[in-house]
């Protein structure tokens, strides 16, 4: 494989967080910009880009089941063993929300570029059904265990209305019913794709502006160990799931590659507002995608041999 695929992606993931890292500090250090970007990226690009991605494929073409089994009972067990790993530290509860967060959570912008720049077309689209896959599932499962530190109630309908009212969820469902009805017409299709472009490189900045170096020294051994089961532990455990279930060679490479992501940079934001570890979660972020500049490159090579 030539070096100019690898050139695309990680330097165009790593030089954009360094980007967002330095026009935080130097040029909009205004939070309410990146805010506004922020959820610009989330309720509009970011769909607009999963959306795009699976219009163009039949459902019946991808191993949508198969990425499911492989990518639901990687997460149910890292589900199992971040809880374990906090409390083997000795944790409470808001700090094991944390230490959870940053076991299964996933920086999906970074999954695109990656994916797209790797296996091209393809590699979008297994991106997208890879993401419409994981994102109900942490989101169900982080929300349940802030819920449960406050000791209330969960309510299922209210679960089940926050997990289907995702914009990434809708996104997935209206990429599949699009391609199924035979596309979008002319004239919409290049403005969906183009929104859908934009989210990368305005989200990947925006993820760059929330990394922060302070708090660092908080924990580390936690830092360390968490690190360890999201960038290592979980990557591995789905490949050996993917082989066990016979999946494709794309299908493999798509979902490993999403499980070996860093944790999302809004995990601050859920900890901040539900009740849980912030500062503990802000140190995880960011020791992440420092240590992903390593460990990324080792999978994608992996994964291309």
């Amino acid at each position: 494989m030539s070096l100019a695929p690898w050139a695309d992606a990680f330097v165009l993931v790593f030089g954009l967080l360094a980007l967002g890292a330095l026009l935080r500090r130097r040029l909009l250090p205004d939070d309410a910009v990146w805010a506004g970007i922020e959820r610009l990226v989330f309720w509009v690009l970011l769909p607009c880009l999963v959306a795009s991605a699976l219009s163009s494929v039949s459902f019946g073409d991808l191993p949508v089941f198969g990425m499911a089994a492989a990518l639901w009972t990687a997460l149910a067990i890292g589900t199992a063993i971040s809880v374990a790993l906090a409390r083997a530290l000795g944790h409470g509860h808001a700090a094991m929300t944390s230490v959870l967060q940053g076991g299964i959570r996933f920086n999906n912008l970074m999954g695109f570029a990656i994916g797209g720049a790797i296996w091209g077309v393809p590699g979008l689209a297994y991106a997208a059904v890879a993401t419409g896959l994981i994102v109900p599932f942490v989101q169900a499962v982080a929300t349940v265990a802030f819920a449960l530190g406050r000791g209330s109630a969960v309510r299922p309908v209210a679960l089940l209305r926050q997990v289907l009212l995702n914009p990434l969820i809708l996104g997935c469902a209206a990429g599949f019913a699009i391609g199924t009805l035979g596309g979008l017409p002319p004239g919409l299709q290049p403005a969906v794709r183009s929104l859908g472009q934009a989210s990368v490189a305005l989200g990947l900045l925006c993820v760059g502006a929330a990394l922060t170096l302070r708090g660092l020294g908080d924990r580390p051994g936690t830092q360390a160990a968490t690190a360890a089961l999201k960038l290592v532990a979980m990557p591995a455990l789905t490949w050996a799931l993917c082989s066990a279930i016979g999946l494709g060679p794309t299908a493999t490479a798509i979902a490993v590659l999403f499980m070996a992501l860093p944790t999302a940079a809004t995990s601050y934001v859920m900890a901040r507002a539900m009740g849980g570890d912030a500062r503990l979660m802000a140190a995880i972020t960011t020791s992440e995608h420092l240590a992903s500049i390593a460990t990324l490159p080792v999978w994608v090579w992996l994964l291309t041999r």
